[in-house]
C-alpha cells in the first residue's frame, strides 16, 4: 500500500517556495512550506504501517542511520555581524544536533564546511537560492546540506519534506535546509541560540510535520503519541493544553513546536519511526540522484 501511495505523491510534487512568517518579533518562525495533500497522505499511510509494527513486535531496534552533512556559511562579508560564523560556533552546532538525535539512532557525519561571501546569496528571498544551492550543495539526495545565512526575513529557517527527485532536478538541487545565523549555540538571538532552530528545520527534511499541524482536529500531525495542539506555543508554556477535548497536554518540549530552544527536549518514539520510514522510502531508495 505504501508504494502505490507514494508512487502517485512521486509524480505530482514539486517543491513550494519557503512561506513568509506570519508571527510577531521575537517568536521562533519557520518557513516550511505546510505539507500538501499528497504529503498528508503518505503521512497517514506511514501511521497504519507503523501502527501495525508496532502492535505486532516487528518494530525492531533500527540500526544507527549515519547522515553525510555539508554546513555552508553564506556571508556579505567576513564580519560576525554579517553572517560569517567561526569554526567553534558550527562545532557547537554540529554538537547540538547530533545530541538531539543520537537517543534515535540517527548520526550526522560531518563531510565537509565551506564559507562565502556574496552579498546576494546571503540574503535569503533575494531570488538566488538556486543559484546558490546549484553552485554549493554537494552528496547525494541523501545528503544533508546546511546553509547558513545572514539574513532570513522574517524566517528563523526552512527545509523542504523528503520527495520523490530525480538527478539535476530543480527539486534534488533546492533540497536542504536554510538557517539564519545567529541561531547557532553562541549565537546572538536571544532565546533560539542554542542550535535548536537547525534540529527543528533538520525534522522537516526527515520527514516531520509541526506537532500543531492540523489543529485539534483531524489527523494533526500523522504521529500516534505527539498529543494535539491547537496552535505553536510561544516561549516555555508548562501546563499549556490548548486542545482540552483530546487527550495529553501540548508537547511543547517537543523539537516540533515553537517553543524556545532551552524548552526543547525530544523527539518521540513515533517521531522516530516517522523519520524512518520517510528515509527508507525516500531518501535512502533514490539510488538515481
Amino acid at each position: 500500500m505504501r508504494f502505490s501511495i507514494a508512487a502517485a505523491f512521486m509524480a505530482t510534487t514539486v517543491l513550494a517556495a519557503p512561506q513568509a512568517a506570519q508571527l510577531e518579533p521575537g517568536r521562533f518562525s519557520c518557513g516550511t512550506p505546510d505539507p500538501t495533500a499528497e504529503q498528508l497522505a503518505i503521512a497517514q499511510e506511514f501511521l497504519k504501517e507503523e501502527a501495525y509494527a508496532i502492535a505486532n513486535g516487528t518494530l525492531a531496534k533500527r540500526a544507527v542511520t549515519y547522515v553525510d552533512t555539508y554546513f555552508h556559511v553564506v556571508a556579505s562579508s567576513t564580519a560576525a555581524s554579517d553572517g560569517y560564523i567561526s569554526d567553534s560556533l558550527l562545532t557547537a552546532q554540529f554538537n547540538a544536533l547530533n545530541a538531539a538525535y543520537a537517543p534515535h539512532q540517527i548520526q550526522f557525519v560531518l563531510k565537509g564546511t565551506d564559507k562565502t561571501v556574496n552579498s546576494n546569496w546571503a540574503r535569503d528571498g533575494a531570488g538566488y537560492e538556486l543559484t546558490m544551492k546549484k553552485a554549493l550543495r554537494k552528496g547525494t539526495y541523501k545528503a544533508l546540506n546546511i546553509y547558513f545565512l545572514k539574513d532570513m526575513g522574517s524566517n528563523l529557517g526552512y527545509c523542504y519534506f523528503p520527495t520523490s527527485v530525480t538527478a539535476n532536478s530543480n527539486n534534488f538541487w533546492k533540497d536542504g535546509c536554510t538557517v539564519l545565523h545567529t541561531t547557532v549555540p553562541g549565537g546572538t538571538l536571544t532565546n533560539y541560540n542554542k542550535g535548536h532552530t537547525v534540529t527543528h528545520e533538520v525534522g522537516h527534511w526527515l520527514g516531520l510535520y509541526h506537532t500543531f499541524q492540523g489543529g485539534c482536529t483531524g489527523a494533526g500531525d500523522s504521529v500516534a503519541d505527539t498529543p494535539a495542539q491547537a496552535s505553536a506555543s510561544s516561549g516555555c508554556p508548562v501546563g499549556r493544553d490548548s486542545c482540552p477535548s483530546q487527550a495529553g497536554a501540548d508537547p511543547i518540549r517537543n523539537y516540533m513546536d515553537y517553543s524556545y530552544d532551552t524548552c526543547y527536549d525530544n523527539f518521540t518514539p513515533g517521531q522516530a519511526a516517522r523519520i524512518n520510514s520517510f528515509w527508507t522510502t525516500y531518501r535512502a531508495s533514490c539510488s538515481a540522484c
